[in-house]
């Protein structure tokens, strides 16, 4: 060993015996290989036949996770392996394979012959295993079936765990995505005194599906200049030598970790926790390295060829089968595996031990950390509510309040944030900042900057509803608790995200070995129902529709109509386990309309008639008027004053849903109705009057088995501008005025009795659209609209 090359002869030699045991199970599992070391000539029937889809051998992941466990061993680490190159997955679980902790959990596929055969044979196969890196992989958090998440996911695994290092593979196809380029953004959220460290080692092998990559076209000083304004250090390993790329390998990782332990000591001694740049590398090796160098006259290894199986023994061609022989057999198995298959003991002396294996580190399993958050009680921060619509308020104020106490109770705990892309104080949650600041890494302005804080719990100072999502999935994949908040049209930038996780979580719940996590939480506001300056563009419900053809064992919708029943929604959501729910809230000044113990009565069942707002008690309903969300409650209820104003004699029951998927039969959901308690609510024949916050569509495709078909819906129909709050609902169609008429049009029994009040309702949308137009302002008697127990006219 010289002063150059870090490794000795010997630990060169088994690091190359390591790395090419992965390579060599990592191409067996293309093949689904019936012939684990080749001690017969390969024949067609030790191989699938019909091999198709984008994945390759992955040595670049596996020369990489071999150097990463050197640095373990070398330095004691406690290291994750977040791998975001998509169809990488045989690359990781031939590293679990080797260290033994594949076996661990999965002990059928063993160590041995039939073991390996196994291990072969389940590789994207029915019945088996994903190709990419999934929550069947040990020691995964990253889901590899969809690029982009892994850096962010990285940083969330990181923040508030001091002595873990979150080693991250960036494939450079995923480099390109937008998630991705925002993600190297995160060291300016990172406190090296109380948050862990994320080593991100860029992998440059040149090529997508088809295509080159941005990155691996770029010169070295450009890249070197890119990621330097970014505030990262990166060194460099290029090169394809395997024993010259082994030395440059260990050289950069034993400088990126002591560089990273420099930076945290000096933090951690000092507190000074200006930003330093944090080390990074990257790798620069050709795409299918120690592949085939050509197959039928064309380049593989070096080109976007070795995407996919390299030799495609599928075709039939002659010679096929002895040329993929040829290659399995350059990695020398008989070397590497003993006569029963295990890994000859060279291999596993030099393995990290028991937990310090990345397949078996519990912040990749985050259910074994997982601790109960220090809740304060809710009922603590209840509006005291006399009577229904007595008294004004901001639900999410209310909420606010509550979340920040909540925040201080778990502050010594470490174990919760808050994370809202730039907009916890636009919807109203001010008061977690005397609780904790707004995270923030760089110079602080006293005179310009508010809530900044170098150790803040509120990720709240990036816009970008990527790494607010990332961060926190990765936060809680590793075992700790928080929530999201962000404007309800704009969480749709995320929409691919939350399905992602959302499929994680159904896998999850199938793995006996997965623990159970805290819930995603997502409280959204600045609603559809009033932006006043922002307009159509700030105007879209479609998350609620996104999230409900999701799992049913894993989606929850909360629409709480006031601000009792947003803190008994919440305090519920934030506690539970495997979920992921969505509660939309208003932000702005609106009646209340339950005490407390009645908002918790309310959310328990999550739908419910509001006898104090029906008048059919004793009798069958003539109509049923139900409604969801705060927008929607509010204009039924004056509906309601208006019609029995007019039609005294009209028997009206008013239906609140607060769990959207009560609506959906038990069958489907398991918060859903059966279909007797569905019809004792709404009735088999009256006609449904159904105000919603969303679009009409979801509450026919939740509803659309129940017997009751007189069912129609009025909601968001794409219709907004910079408008008076009250316009946006007459242009939507589900304002108080249009809610009686078509209440009335769907009781023949009222013959042309009701034509006057149809016209009086006409009238009033006239006068409603003469006064904005000339006031700027809604009409007097709906700004000052109050319940009065159903009696009153507006």
């Amino acid at each position: 060993m010289s002063k150059k090359d870090p490794l000795t002869k010997e630990q060169l030699h088994t690091i190359d015996a390591w790395w090419r045991a992965a390579n060599y199970l990592s191409a067996c599992q293309l093949y689904l290989l019936d012939n684990p070391l080749l001690r017969e000539p390969l024949k067609p029937e030790h191989l699938k036949h019909n091999i198709v889809g984008h994945w390759g051998t992955c040595p670049g992941q596996n020369f990489i996770y071999t150097h990463l466990n050197r640095a373990i061993v070398k330095y004691d680490l406690d290291m994750i392996y977040i791998c975001g190159p998509g169809h990488g997955g045989n690359a990781v679980v031939a590293q679990d394979y080797l260290d033994g902790s594949y076996s661990e959990i999965y002990p059928n596929i063993s160590q041995d012959i039939g073991g390996m055969k196994r291990l072969f044979r389940q590789f994207s196969f029915p019945g088996g295993i994903p190709c990419h890196t999934a929550p069947e992989t040990p020691g995964s958090i990253n889901e590899g079936g969809e690029l982009g998440y892994s850096l962010a996911h990285a940083f969330g695994a990181i923040m508030d765990n001091p002595d873990l290092i979150a080693a991250c593979v960036v494939g450079d196809g995923e480099a390109e995505t937008a998630p991705l380029a925002a993600a190297w953004h995160s060291n300016k959220f990172l406190n090296p005194m109380t948050d862990g460290a994320v080593l991100p080692i860029l992998h440059l092998n040149g090529f997508k599906v088809s295509n080159p990559t941005i990155f691996s076209r770029i010169s070295h000083e450009e890249i070197e200049m890119f990621f330097k304004g970014c505030g990262w250090e990166p060194r460099f390993v290029e090169g394809s030598d395997p024993k010259t790329m082994h030395q440059k390998m260990a050289a950069a990782l034993d400088w990126a970790i002591r560089e990273i332990q420099r930076v945290q000591e000096y933090a951690r001694t000092t507190g000074d926790v200006t930003r330093p740049h944090w080390p990074m590398i990257v790798l620069r090796s050709p795409k299918g390295w120690t592949g085939p160098k050509e197959v039928d006259g064309k380049q593989v290894e070096g080109s976007w060829r070795a995407h996919m199986a390299p030799i495609p023994v599928h075709d039939g061609k002659p010679g096929r089968i002895q040329e993929l022989e040829k290659w399995l057999k350059s990695y020398h198995p008989e070397e590497l595996f003993d006569e029963n298959g295990a890994p000859i003991p060279a291999l596993q002396e030099i393995a990290p031990k028991g937990e310090h294996r990345m397949g078996a580190n519990p912040h990749a399993n985050g259910g074994l950390l997982l601790r109960d958050l220090r809740i304060p009680d809710f009922r603590e921060y209840a509006l005291d509510v006399p009577q229904p619509g007595a008294v004004e308020a901001e639900d999410m104020t209310v909420l606010g309040a509550y979340a920040r106490d909540l925040m201080a109770r778990n502050l010594k705990g470490r174990n919760f944030r808050i994370f809202s892309p730039d907009e916890a104080a636009s919807n109203r949650l001010s008061q977690v900042f005397a609780a904790s600041g707004r995270r923030w890494s760089d110079s602080i302005d006293p005179s310009a900057d508010e809530n900044l804080s170098h150790d803040g719990r509120v990720m709240d100072a990036a816009l970008s509803e990527h790494l607010c999502q990332g961060w926190l999935e990765g936060y809680l994949l590793t075992g700790r608790h928080g929530f999201l908040n962000s404007y309800e049209a704009f969480i749709r930038t995320v929409d691919s995200m939350v399905s992602q996780h959302a499929k994680w979580l159904k896998v999850c719940r199938q793995l006996p070995w997965r623990q159970s996590i805290a819930s995603l939480n997502y409280v959204l506001s600045s609603n559809v129902w009033q932006q006043d300056h922002n307009g159509f563009t700030h105007q879209d419900p479609g998350f609620l529709d996104h999230v409900a053809n999701k799992k049913a064992d894993v989606v929850r919708l909360y629409l709480p109509p006031d601000a009792n029943c947003l803190l008994s929604c919440f305090d519920h959501c934030i506690q539970s386990r495997n979920q992921i729910n969505v509660m939309v809230a208003s932000k702005l000044p609106r009646p209340q309309w339950l005490s407390l113990d009645e908002a918790i009565k309310h959310c328990t069942h999550g739908i419910g008639i509001w006898q104090w707002a029906s008048n059919d008690q004793g009798s069958e309903p003539d109509a049923i008027l139900a409604c969801c969300g705060d927008t929607p409650t509010l204009e039924t209820l004056a509906a309601v004053t208006i019609l029995r104003h007019y039609l005294p004699d009209l028997k009206i029951r008013v239906i609140n849903v607060v769990d959207l998927m009560k609506l959906q039969p038990h069958t489907e959901h398991p918060h859903g109705l059966t279909d007797e308690d569905y019809d004792a609510l709404f009735t088999t024949d009256a006609p449904i009057i159904f105000a919603f916050h969303g679009y009409p569509t979801l509450v026919h495709e939740l509803t659309y088995r129940r017997h009751n078909k007189k069912l129609h819906v009025r909601g968001y129909k794409e219709e907004g501008t910079i408008t008076t709050p009250f316009d946006m609902r007459v242009r939507n169609d589900i304002d108080r005025f249009h809610l009686v008429m078509d209440t009335v049009k769907r009781l023949p029994q009222l013959g042309n009795s009701a034509s006057y009040l149809i016209q009086e309702m006409k009238d009033k949308l006239v006068e409603h659209r003469q006064y904005i137009n000339t006031h700027g302002q809604d009409l007097p008697e709906v700004r000052d609209w109050k319940w009065n127990g159903g009696k009153g006219i507006y």
